[in-house]
């Protein structure tokens, strides 16, 4: 009965449905609030009846007439509800598609600031040895049994850890990471594409509506010249159907099998993105696993070396084994910090995928 408001409702809850950026929670309510305040104003246009005014002739010849009144038609009536429905739905996907987003986006961030917090343990265990080795080399200098030189190797380590130390913080410092959700991302992601589904259906049943219709109108006319006596109610009923109705819903039902693989490979999409962060998650355990088993190796040596000179009887073996203990510690920092980050990894992974 009125194309034009039935056009208007599609195309606002069709860009609505589109409408998707990261945010948080506040951007979500935010959101809604807006999604809901329009798709109100559009149930209570739908759902009220349009007044109407004007002069008709109703056959050649006749007195011209002032006619007036007002129309509802059910379909209008119908779509009303459905729109306040169609707004739920899009409100829900939007929090699901937030929530996966942001879980897809930050992931790595994520990652990357608990390996760095780890970093900072591991610095601090080694700063705690190595003031303890300072300590005893200096008191060993002051009763000159050992030199200087010796000293200053320690103190050199101790300025490379606190270097690293800064670096940590720093890097932690300039991380930004928003408050994520703790539902595993598969879970996320199968309730966007869930809710992606539901929406898709609200909106074609939304469509549906526009096959028929039933409008009441009533009113009165009243002869304008000569001016006859008393304004002559009337109503009227109409039936509408569209004969392309069965060959539409046809479409209509291929669109929501249609969309739902559209947006497994569209491109910047969650589902493409959560299969871009899974590579990316392999390939970087495949290189923590590599950088642990070199780092492993090469405190494997080391510590033969250490061995060797467990007991030093000599300043020059006192010297050699502070060297060693004091690239042992620097070599700690990044074995550990290397496991530390395999595991997460292997963990995010068996988790999440």
């Amino acid at each position: 009965m009125f194309p034009s408001h039935g056009k208007w409702v599609m195309t606002f809850v069709l860009f609505a449905s589109r409408f998707a950026l990261a945010g948080d929670t506040n951007d979500q309510l935010a959101y809604c609030s807006y999604l809901t305040q329009q798709a109100e104003a559009q149930r209570d246009l739908l759902r009220t009846p349009t007044a109407f005014g004007g002069l008709t002739q109703p056959e050649t010849g006749l007195p011209v007439q002032i006619v007036g009144g007002a129309s509802l038609g059910l379909s209008n009536f119908r779509k009303a509800g459905l729109t306040i429905d169609v707004a739920r739905k899009n409100c829900k996907l939007y929090k699901a598609t937030t929530s996966a987003q942001q879980n897809v986006q930050y992931a790595l961030a994520n990652l990357e600031r608990e390996a760095l917090t780890h970093r900072l343990v591991l610095i601090d265990d080694a700063s705690k040895t190595l003031n303890d080795l300072l300590d005893q080399t200096a008191k060993m200098v002051d009763a000159q049994n050992a030199t200087r030189l010796m000293l200053f190797t320690l103190q050199t380590t101790k300025i490379k850890i606190e270097a690293d130390r800064a670096d940590t913080q720093s890097k932690i410092a300039a991380l930004y990471i928003p408050p994520l959700s703790d539902t595993a991302l598969k879970d996320l992601v199968a309730d966007k594409e869930n809710r992606e589904t539901n929406e898709q259906k609200a909106l074609d049943k939304l469509a549906r509506q526009s096959d028929w219709d039933v409008a009441l109108s009533v009113g009165v006319h009243q002869q304008v010249n000569p001016v006859a006596y008393g304004a002559q109610p009337y109503g009227t009923v109409s039936i509408n159907y569209n004969l392309a109705s069965h060959s539409i819903n046809k479409h209509l039902d291929r669109t929501v099998e249609a969309y739902h693989e559209w947006k497994k490979v569209q491109e910047g999409d969650i589902v493409r993105n959560m299969e871009v962060l899974h590579q990316q998650l392999l390939d970087n355990a495949a290189a923590q696993e590599s950088r642990l088993k070199s780092l492993q190796a090469e405190s494997a040596e080391m510590d033969k070396n250490l061995q060797l000179v467990a007991t030093p009887d000599t300043s020059m073996a006192l010297d050699f084994r502070n060297q060693l203990t004091a690239a042992r510690l620097l070599l700690q920092i990044e074995t550990g910090d290397a496991s530390f980050r395999l595991d997460r990894l292997r963990e995010y992974l068996a988790r999440n995928y």
